[in-house]
């Protein structure tokens, strides 16, 4: 495939935006090369500034379950942006979606409407520890969260020390406050519990984690999170930004039967305009402004464009809860077709998946928590990720982040790509 169009475009960004690109992962310094620019985009596929089409598995990061410019959000934006785009005043489309997602997720009681899924961890975070009236929360190792300052922290040098920050600009008095973990290991959680007693507000934790590839809980892993803050009067939130309104109509609560006490949203509930959410039950929510003390204010949270397309989303998804099942049979179809051809080419290699979720990580072991996902071979990754992408099949340029599989994917689309697939595999 040519990809000059694209090598113009990004020559030109690289003058004006840091990197050419809003957000590091697009730059494809993980795998080398240009990025690709994208014109336009209809259901399952991706159509280049150089006319490429390219089958999409990351369906801008999760919100295209439904495929790109599915036709009632499209209608339902250029419906409201005709009516204004902004209005900085309460709309009722704010009141029908907030009701709608209240009845679709258990375990919440009212939401606010942000614009960003690091907006809602953020703000998630922070609402914590107001309600606690402590300061420290523990998040995992691998987890993504956002940008926010008390997520863009490294570990310590043992299980019970402080992170330290990992982006300059990040001050260590923030650090502090933030302890990590190990994902899926409860016993690393609870030596962080027992050496700061009463000092922990929250527990952050992706149910299904994303940002290290795929990796589901292990059994027992969120039951054990919810007894540990339980026991030791911390809230547990669920980022669930990635899997809301995607694994489930419910989400990861709904799936695992696990209450978390905030969850934040993102992605699927802004029908791909940027919003973010987070929710709670009533007596957490009320510490919010104007009720409360905690301070969270945005211009733009709940514009009218946004509220239009996630309603627009979430009465779909409602109308039609076959898709998560139709979903989760595409995904494990292509999980067999990717398990068997790489198997016949003697690659070695793990496959996780859960629901829309999916990832192939170049390594036998298996991958429960960053570190066993650290130990993948980036070198055939980059080879995976080129040579998919010369066959017309765009996955994300990054082994560390997770397929979403969308419904307007075909079966022909898969077995494509399983050919594909079998076709770099040789190559290796």
């Amino acid at each position: 495939m040519l990809y000059k169009r694209s090598s113009q475009l990004f020559a030109e960004a690289e003058k004006v935006i840091p990197g050419g690109v809003n957000s590091p992962v697009r730059a494809f310094k993980a795998v080398g090369g240009t990025p690709i620019f994208v014109k336009s985009a209809k259901g399952a596929y991706l159509y280049d500034e150089d006319g490429n089409r390219l089958i999409d598995y990351i369906n801008s990061w999760g919100p295209m379950i439904l495929g790109h410019a599915y036709e009632p959000v499209v209608q339902a934006v250029i419906e409201k942006a005709k009516l204004g785009t902004s209005f900085g005043m309460p709309t009722e489309l704010e009141t029908q979606i907030a009701a709608l997602a209240v009845a679709m997720v258990p375990n919440i009681d009212k939401i606010r409407f942000v614009n960003s899924g690091t907006e809602a961890c953020m703000s998630a975070v922070r609402l914590a520890r107001g309600f606690t009236k402590k300061d420290k929360i523990i998040k995992f190792a691998g987890c993504y969260h956002g940008h926010s300052d008390s997520f863009l922290i490294q570990a310590g040098s043992g299980a019970i020390t402080f992170g330290s920050p990992n982006s300059p600009g990040v001050t260590a008095g923030t650090a502090k406050d933030t302890l990590l973990a190990r994902y899926n290991d409860l016993e690393n959680v609870a030596t962080l519990i027992e050496a700061n007693k009463n000092e922990i507000a929250a527990i952050i934790v992706e149910p299904v984690a994303g940002n290290m590839g795929c990796i589901p809980p292990n059994k027992g892993f969120l039951e054990g999170l919810r007894q540990l803050c339980t026991d030791n009067g911390i809230l547990l939130i669920f980022d669930e930004v990635m899997t809301g309104f995607r694994l489930a109509a419910g989400g990861v609560q709904e799936l695992s039967n696990v209450a978390a006490d905030i969850v934040c949203f993102g992605k699927v509930i802004g029908g791909g305009l940027p919003v973010g959410a987070f929710a709670a039950r009533e007596e957490i929510m009320n510490y919010l402004a104007p009720l409360g003390p905690v301070y969270q204010a945005g211009t733009l949270s709940g514009n009218p464009l946004a509220m239009a397309a996630g309603l627009a989303m979430l009465q779909a998804l409602d109308s039609d809860r076959a898709i998560f099942q139709r979903l989760e049979e595409k995904t494990a179809y292509l999980a067999a077709g990717i398990d068997k051809v790489l198997t016949a080419n003697n690659i070695l290699f793990t496959i996780n998946s859960i629901g829309s979720m999916i990832s192939v990580h170049f390594d036998a072991a298996p991958v429960v928590d960053f570190q066993t996902a650290a130990n993948g071979d980036n070198d055939t990754f980059k080879k995976f990720f080129h040579g998919l992408l010369q066959e017309g099949i765009y996955i994300a340029p990054s082994a560390y982040e997770t397929w979403f599989i969308t419904d307007a994917l075909t079966y022909e689309d898969l077995d494509f790509t399983i050919r594909a697939i079998d076709k770099v595999s040789k190559t290796f």
